[in-house]
């Protein structure tokens, strides 16, 4: 969908830049890349920067940035069209926690087929294109900076534990790692991507583990599937 949004816009002057958040690289993500064969620039992110500079906290969001490099629509959940998404079948023999993941998995796609964010995103990207500085989805600086998400001492904090956290896990410091990890997530307690990439190293379903208070499945019916992405205000 990125890909054939990236051949139709980049005529007119759009490059889509994907970026997957992993700490484990290459090991984890090249093989989404391979088989998406973008032909637009896909970054592997192992530090998780976008998550400190822009304030990422789930995926897949955007970021609009003009050439000159300015941001002129910070940090917003990335919608595609609802057509894109199916329900999950839940497969042959599947552990119980897989039958409830792919359950609240299925909860969020109905909602999310009933949303209308997910018919402006790409509406809003293709006005972008075709206009410029002068669509009327571009923002302000100052609009920009009341839209961004303030990084007071909590996710500073958050933003340092998590980088450590890192650090250790590549170090094979495992169990210190994991104390980071958890501090990041009482900092920041709404950033899924920290959630999840603590989470997935643990386990790569992402479930239950004596490591972690949490996990996804759990996480998700505390919020409820319908919260689990922001509102997209594109009006």
């Amino acid at each position: 969908m990125w890909q054939a949004l990236r051949e139709e816009l980049y005529p007119q002057g759009l490059e889509i830049v994907t970026v997957a958040l992993d700490t484990l690289g290459l090991k984890a993500a090249l093989p989404f890349i391979e088989a998406a064969k973008p032909t637009h620039p896909a970054l592997i992110d192992e530090a998780h920067l976008l998550d400190e500079l822009f304030g990422v906290v789930n995926v897949p969001s955007g970021v609009w940035i003009d050439e000159q490099g300015i941001i002129v629509r910070p940090v917003e959940p990335a919608y595609v069209p609802r057509g894109q998404f199916r329900s999950r079948q839940i497969p042959e023999g599947a552990s119980a926690y897989v039958v409830e993941m792919i359950g609240e998995v299925n909860k969020m796609i109905e909602g999310y087929k009933v949303s209308q964010d997910t018919e402006k995103y790409f509406p809003a990207l293709r006005d972008w294109a075709t206009n410029g500085a002068n669509s009327r989805y571009v923002l302000s600086p100052e609009e920009v900076i009341e839209r961004s998400r303030p990084r007071g001492m909590e996710e500073a904090l958050g933003a340092a534990h998590f980088e450590l956290g890192q650090h250790l896990y590549r170090q094979g410091k495992t169990d210190l790692a994991v104390v980071h990890f958890r501090q990041a997530h009482r900092l920041q307690p709404n950033n899924w991507t920290y959630r999840r990439q603590a989470w997935s190293m643990a386990d790569p379903l992402q479930g239950p583990t004596d490591l972690y208070e949490g996990d996804w499945v759990s996480d998700i019916r505390k919020v409820g599937a319908e919260n689990y992405y922001l509102p997209l205000d594109m009006d």
